[in-house]
């Protein structure tokens, strides 16, 4: 499929005013492809088949459709109108939060809940009246059901999100038995990164003549980056980043870490050494995220600490300066990450926290990403 070459806005896609200002408190300005193409499909009551890997925008191409839906018709209590199944607790509270954001300006929210196993069923079961909007891992949907705390027969929209991690999980039975229960007529959207046979034979019996897309993953452009390392001990990972942050004349810098509990230590350390940062992750309520992007984006904030989570929506022009505090898993999610800066054509600066234990480790990322990257030694500094 041809790629897009231009720039739409969303209210061109048919997204309502009140979204649109969501997503700008978000730091949202322009679709990504799958939205561009996803969007007037779903708005137009079309079945969808989405082949697109995670972080190419998926999520708000169904979840602002179905912000926007008819809910004129009145439900009973405890039948839910969207059903979307997810593969992993993860995605599940990430599609809640996402429903929120976004929510930010409707004048009836609607209603949505996010349920998953490894925590107790009964708060579930007793917060099930008037949801309109169900995010589910197909194990404890299935628990839920047999209790009667929620019933499937007036949904109007299904969405099978992640569809071909949820098959490699073993979830195939569930699905099937979550698909036999609901009605004929409905608007079916399946995203998938890949569509192997699994996926295939779902799609095939689940989607009505659908709209397939199929959005090649974008490269980023890595030349405009200048990037370094620093071979350094974990316990002097803390006096090297304030050192660099003393030193260095960056207007603003993004720090990522690999989880929630190192944002918030990372972000505590500096705040108590004078230095003006705040912390984004999926554990902040929507306010305190929705600040610190703002004051990020305007460039009233100079240091923002995140998670991968998160880090798809953080888009800014003339970010100076991204830190890979710790480095993550997957040498795509670096790549994605130092993208951050060195974008429209102004260059910018990548570096990244080694450790012995990630030697090995970022020697695959820099073969994966083709670039070799100077190692500096920390203790000349710190």
């Amino acid at each position: 499929m041809a790629a897009i070459e231009f720039i739409m806005e969303f209210l061109d896609l048919g997204v309502s005013s009140s979204l649109v200002k969501a997503m700008a408190v978000e730091g949202i300005a322009n679709p990504y492809p799958i939205q561009v193409q996803a969007i007037p499909a779903i708005l137009a009551k079309k079945d969808v088949l989405g082949i697109a890997k995670t972080g190419s925008g998926k999520t708000a191409s169904y979840v602002l459709p179905i912000l926007m839906m008819d809910r004129k018709k009145p439900l009973k209590n405890r039948h839910v109108r969207v059903l979307i199944l997810v593969p992993t607790r993860e995605l599940a509270v990430q599609v809640q939060t996402v429903f929120k954001q976004f929510s930010l300006y409707e004048q009836k929210p609607m209603k949505t809940m996010a349920v998953y196993g490894g925590v107790s069923i009964n708060p579930q079961m007793m917060a099930l009246q008037s949801i309109e909007v169900l995010i589910a891992t197909p194990g404890r949907l299935l628990e839920l059901m047999e209790n009667n705390s929620v019933h499937l027969n007036e949904i109007e929209t299904l969405v099978l999100d992640e569809a071909d991690k949820m098959l490699n999980l073993g979830f195939k039975e569930e699905v099937d038995k979550i698909l036999g229960v609901l009605p004929a007529m409905k608007q079916s959207l399946l995203f998938s990164a890949t569509l192997n046979e699994d996926v295939a034979s779902i799609h095939q019996l689940l989607l009505n003549n659908p709209v397939v897309l199929k959005i090649e993953e974008p490269t980023e452009n890595l030349d405009l980056i200048n990037q370094s390392s620093y071979f350094v001990s974990e316990e002097k990972k803390g006096p090297l980043l304030r050192f660099l942050l003393k030193n260095k004349d960056w207007k603003q810098v993004l720090i990522f870490t690999s989880s929630v509990y190192q944002v918030d230590n990372v972000t505590d350390k500096l705040l108590k050494h004078g230095f003006d940062a705040m912390s984004i992750h999926s554990k902040k309520s929507q306010g305190a995220r929705t600040e610190a992007m703002a004051k990020f984006k305007s460039g009233k904030l100079r240091i923002l600490v995140a998670t991968d989570l998160l880090s798809r929506g953080i888009d800014i022009q003339f970010l100076p300066c991204v830190i890979n505090y710790e480095l993550p898993r997957s040498p795509k999610d670096y790549v994605h990450r130092i993208g951050r800066t060195g974008r429209a054509e102004n260059p910018g600066e990548a570096i990244a926290f080694v450790t012995m234990e990630d030697q090995h480790h970022f020697k695959i990322i820099q073969k994966k990403m083709g670039k070799r990257v100077e190692m500096l030694d920390a203790d000349e500094l710190v």
